[in-house]
Parts: C-alpha cells; sequence; structure tokens
C-alpha cells in the first residue's frame, strides 16, 4: 500500500463555528456602531447644538470602549483563573490515582462507540505521556486546553480596538465638520449593513440578509432613541 492509499481523502471542509476572530471585532464593532449611532441621534433628536452632539458621541465611544475592554478583561481573567484551578486538580488527579484516571479515560472513549479493549489500550498510550493524558482529560471533562487558554489582555485591547472602530463611524462626519444627523446616519446604515454582511461569513445566512437584519436592528434603535430625545428635549 502507498503512502497515499493508507490516507482518508477529505471530501467537505468545516466553518469555524466558534468564528475565531473575526466573530468578537465584528460584534464588537457592531456594537460600537449601534450604541454610538443610537446615542448620537438620541442627542440629535433633542438639540440642535453640534457640540453638545460631538460631545455626547465623544463619551459614548470612551465609556462604552472603555466598559467593554474591563468587562472583558475580568471575564476572561475569572474563565482563566478558573480554568486553571480545575486543570490543576485534573494534574493532581493524574499524579495520585493514575490507574483510575487510566480506566475513566477509557470509560470515556467506550461512551463514544470505541470497543472496551480497544479503548483500554488507547487510554493506556495516552496516559504514557503526562502531558498529553493531561491534555486529553482537560478536553474532555473541562472542555479547554491546558496550554491555549484566553489572555484576557488581548480580549481587553481587541473589544477595546473592535468597539471604538465601530463607535467612531457615526461621529466621523460631525468630526469632518458636517453639522447634520442625515450624514451620520448614512454612514451608519452603510456599516451596519456591511457589518451585518460580514458576519454571514460566520453564519449559515446568506449576506444581503445578515445585512439588512444588522441595518433593521440599528435603524430601530436610533429611531427610538431620536424619537425619545425629541420628546425630552426638543427645543433645546
Amino acid at each position: 500500500m502507498s503512502e497515499g492509499e493508507g490516507r482518508a481523502e477529505i471530501h467537505h471542509a468545516h466553518r469555524d463555528v466558534n468564528g475565531g476572530w473575526l466573530r468578537p471585532s465584528v460584534f464588537g464593532a457592531m456594537d460600537g456602531l449601534v450604541s454610538n449611532f443610537a446615542l448620537i441621534a438620541g442627542v440629535a433628536g433633542g438639540t440642535a447644538s453640534t457640540k453638545v452632539v460631538v460631545l455626547a458621541g465623544m463619551a459614548g465611544l470612551a465609556a462604552g470602549a472603555f466598559s467593554m475592554a474591563g468587562g472583558e478583561y475580568v471575564s476572561v481573567a475569572s474563565q482563566r483563573e478558573l480554568a486553571i484551578a480545575e486543570i490543576d486538580v485534573e494534574r493532581r488527579e493524574l499524579e495520585r490515582h493514575p490507574e483510575a484516571e487510566q480506566r475513566e479515560l477509557a470509560q470515556l472513549y467506550e461512551s463514544r462507540g470505541v470497543q472496551p479493549d480497544l479503548a483500554a489500550e488507547v487510554a493506556r498510550q495516552i496516559s504514557l505521556n503526562p502531558a498529553k493524558a493531561l491534555e486529553v482529560h482537560a478536553r474532555a471533562e473541562l472542555g479547554v486546553t491546558p496550554g491555549d487558554l484566553p489572555s484576557p489582555k488581548v480580549a481587553a485591547v481587541s473589544s477595546f480596538l473592535s468597539f471604538s472602530v465601530g463607535a467612531v463611524l457615526p461621529l466621523l462626519p460631525y468630526l469632518l465638520g458636517v453639522t447634520s444627523l442625515v450624514s451620520s446616519a448614512v454612514l451608519s446604515c452603510l456599516a451596519l449593513f456591511g457589518a451585518g454582511a460580514l458576519v454571514s461569513r460566520v453564519t449559515a445566512r446568506s449576506w444581503w440578509y445578515s445585512g439588512l437584519r444588522q441595518l433593521v436592528v440599528g435603524v430601530v434603535a436610533a429611531g427610538l432613541t431620536f424619537g425619545l430625545g425629541h420628546l425630552l428635549g426638543g427645543g433645546v
């Protein structure tokens, strides 16, 4: 048998169901876009002062970005600390009760349809390498890989940047000297549709459906906020 004949042919490929870097980046940007577009629309509905609108937009960008970064840092750090603590528990169990852990691993493979004798042999071979055994146990029991835990700093910086990118778009026309909400709304709508269409790369929906869905969500949020601002501060 040749080397090529011994390999299984793969006739299909799967998309990354977790979305990889694309998902958190795009959703972070959309969060910033929708929230700041709605904020700017609400303030513009309540006042004719461009300075007030710009100040509100800048405050919304800064507050949202720092809040996202801080929240993401604490969340990921807590998740990482919990994972490390549980991995240490599994490591101690492997050191103190290797036979029991090996049987547990064999039972895991049996529960997935592997014949008992083969499952026991696979578990035995994996258990010969303590590092590999820990990795397999952690992945099977905790759903994490010891050497591939998320970084709180990377998560915080990514959230800060992605939110800021989204939040600055509805503010950009005002920063360039345009004093009308219409320009901000047009740019925001285009960005909403584009971000939604980009999300279709990690979903089963078509690009136009994802784009329209995100556009509708953003427009409804901004419209309601504009109406509220107009009612509460009209003529200010």
